[in-house]
């Protein structure tokens, strides 16, 4: 096949989408250029079923090589390794895009590889992962219902900007990723700073007319392809197995869906399944087809109970599951939570540090650092589930990220509170939102550990049951509601706007009055858990904790740094020795002092500012004797800086001989009368002395 290429001008840069020329072995190959970022993608399927699972294999692989920025990777081996937690979130984007648009039964392999292999440092790589991904399929012989498209939004001061450059997003009030087709939406990704909710929905709306233009692109791309599609392998059903499973267990399966504990429930329907299982005499290449028709009867019941206004734990559609929280649990931490709401519970800690504790990033943008960090842990005894520890999956990541990113609008800035903090959860329990209950319980934690955050954050899941035309919202969505619901939307925020927010959709996409419905509804409910948590702790804690660190900021001239620093790094290192702290001294002058010891700490806060202190003309200083010369004696006045006491100036009546005023190692008071043009300063005791029998009268 010759090489096929198809561009659009979008937001004043050309977005290009090429197939045919590079990768033909593939299913289906392109490459997306925007500016001069260029990304590779490739789709490819197998021939066969997978057997023995129940869910659809696709593996979405997006990695960045560093030669796309002119760079040479750091380390030893020199190459790329595994992939970094940007690239496994641009990789989750693409995945939550395009998942629910194969069918439920489908089980071959399929793998999307993305590879960015030009960066120009203004265009994002990410949101043209999710486009080469839809185009790769649609010019491949998988089956691929529609042409998926993907945008950003951005907002500086009262401008709507459409795929901003890195530059733009560094004033934007919000950072809006919206996925989705010419007729809908089908996945957003937000985070902002306490924007309302008018505002988010202008800026979906602003991306459904580029995400048309982009579907068009691809639509002449795939038409003048023309590749015959072959079905996906999906799992068949045997329809008289199905029959009589559901005479068989559809009953039982709703008796004990419903009232009970996710322990008790889980413990009996597998009860029910191996019953039908024996029943039916299920054999080993029937379980496949047996786990699927259980499924769907769990579904179907679970469906049609939500559309009848009756949810598995009893609640209403509305109604918020019990919640309950604590601060301060654990006694040698930095600030502790635990937030429980329903049957998920999650312990979140605080640590604080310092700058030598951030997080430092090498990507193929540019070298950052992090002050703020948020992790996400799901053990497995959270779920009562038995599964070896192999560190944080996918999953895990991006629960962290979407809780780090509502956080992250509420933290103070870095001049006003120069700490770098990790914040910790861990997943105790889940049935379901716990990303969401991460948010509150970092909110409380930050408060119990004394940082000065804004206001409290809260977060909830949103859920929804859509048959026909009718259709049930759900708050609070637990486990069950999200497997077999057809949305999984999670919105953070203070009570004065959202924060952050994730929109996960099965359907085939909603609208704004739905999205402005549901908005309004999650925010309300936003308040109230922010009510909740206020009763427990409403703001921070005025003291840090006794074990974290203090850290005092002293400001120094840029050009005293020298002197503070010392010939060699001599004079800092002795502070440091001397008092066991932590010095970060910046280039503007910014000089931070780290120590768990407060007393320490004010003592190095003093030796700095004795060392790198400007002398002052008329001011009286506290010195040492270091010299004695037969026309005067030299003074210390500050560390390595000393002046003349002329032998005139030691005492009001006439001094014959130096030593019979003073010895070496005496402190005397003496007094700046003049610097002289050579920097040398003059002192007088005489004066200081003076002065002092006229303020004691």
């Amino acid at each position: 096949m010759e090489a096929i290429k198809e561009e659009i001008e979008l937001a004043n840069r050309i977005l290009s989408i090429e197939t045919g020329k590079i990768a033909k072995q593939a299913n289906g190959a392109v490459t997306v250029r925007y500016g001069d970022t260029v990304i590779l993608v490739t789709a490819v399927a197998s021939k066969e079923i997978r057997e023995g699972i129940d869910f659809l294999p696709l593996l979405v692989d997006y990695r960045e090589k560093t030669y796309s920025a002119g760079k040479i990777p750091g380390g030893f081996f020199k190459r790329e390794g595994r992939p970094t937690t940007k690239e496994i979130l641009n990789g989750r984007l693409v995945d939550r895009s395009i998942r629910p648009l194969f069918s439920p039964l489908a089980r071959n392999n399929i793998q999307v590889s993305i590879a960015v292999l030009s960066v120009d440092q203004v265009n994002d790589p990410d949101i043209l992962g999710v486009i080469g991904a839809s185009a790769a399929f649609c010019v491949s012989d998988i089956p691929f219902p529609v042409f998926v498209g993907a945008v950003r939004i951005g907002k500086v001061g009262d401008e709507y900007i459409i795929n901003p450059t890195y530059q733009d997003m560094e004033k934007s009030k919000m950072d809006l990723v919206v996925s989705g087709t010419r007729d809908g939406i089908l996945m957003l990704e937000t985070g902002a700073k306490e924007i309302c909710e008018e505002d988010l929905l202008k800026g979906i709306e602003l991306a459904m007319e580029p995400l048309a233009k982009i579907s068009e692109l691809q639509e002449k791309l795939a038409a003048r392809v023309k590749e015959v599609k072959e079905p996906l392998i999906l799992l068949e059903i045997d329809p008289d197995l199905k029959k009589k499973a559901k005479e068989l267990s559809q009953n039982e399966i709703e008796k004990v869906l419903f009232g009970k504990s996710k322990e008790e429930r889980t413990l009996k329907l597998n009860q029910v399944f191996s019953e039908m299982k024996k029943s039916l005499n299920i054999q080993p290449e029937q379980e496949a087809q047996a786990k699927e028709i259980f499924e769907d009867m769990k579904g179907e019941i679970i469906r049609k109970n939500i559309l009848e206004g009756k949810r598995v734990d009893g609640r209403n559609p509305e109604e918020l599951r019990p919640i309950s929280c604590e601060v301060g649990i654990l006694p040698r931490t930095h600030g502790s939570a635990l937030f429980m709401r329903g049957e998920t519970q999650s312990l979140v800690v605080v640590t604080l540090g310092t700058s030598e504790d951030k997080q430092r990033i090498d990507d193929i943008e540019e070298e950052t650092s992090k002050s703020f960090i948020l992790h996400y842990n799901f053990p497995s005894f959270s779920t009562g589930e038995v599964r070896p520890d192999r560190g944080p999956g996918r999953r895990e990541i991006g629960h962290g990220a979407l809780a780090e990113k509502a956080i992250l609008s509420i933290l103070p800035s870095e001049e006003e509170f120069p700490y770098t903090i990790r914040v910790v959860s861990d997943i105790l329990e889940s049935n379901g939102s716990s990303s969401m209950a991460t948010v509150c319980g970092a909110s409380l934690s930050l408060m119990d550990a004394g940082v000065p955050i804004k206001k409290q954050i809260a977060g909830v899941a949103m859920g929804l049951v859509k048959e026909g035309d009718k259709s049930i919202i759900l708050t609070d969505i637990t486990g069950l509601e999200d497997h077999f619901g057809d949305m999984d939307f999670k919105i953070s925020g203070t009570s004065d706007g959202i924060c952050a927010l994730q929109l996960d959709l099965k359907t085939a996409g909603v609208d704004i009055q739905f999205l402005r419905k549901i908005l309004g509804l999650g925010m309300q409910k936003i308040s109230f858990i922010i009510d909740k948590m206020n009763q427990v702790i409403e703001k921070p804690h005025s003291e840090l904790s006794g074990y974290a660190p203090r850290i005092y900021i002293h400001q120094i001239k840029p050009d005293k740094i020298g002197a503070l620093i010392g010939p060699g790094g001599k004079t800092i290192k002795s502070i440091v020795e001397e008092t066991g702290v932590k010095i970060d001294v910046q280039d503007d002058g910014k000089v931070l002092i780290a120590s768990a010891d407060e007393k320490k700490a004010r003592e190095a806060l003093e030796m700095v500012q004795c060392f790198t202190a400007e002398v002052e003309i008329g001011k009286i200083y506290t010195g040492k004797v270091v010299r004695i010369m037969d026309f005067g004696v030299f003074v210390e006045i500050f560390p390595g800086k000393d002046g003349l006491v002329h032998i005139s100036q030691l005492e009001d009546k006439y001094v014959e001989n130096v030593r019979s005023v003073v010895k070496e190692g005496d402190e005397i008071p003496v007094k700046v009368i003049d610097i002289d043009a050579q920097g040398r300063i003059v002192l007088s005791r005489k004066q200081a002395l003076r002065e002092s029998k006229e303020k004691t009268g």
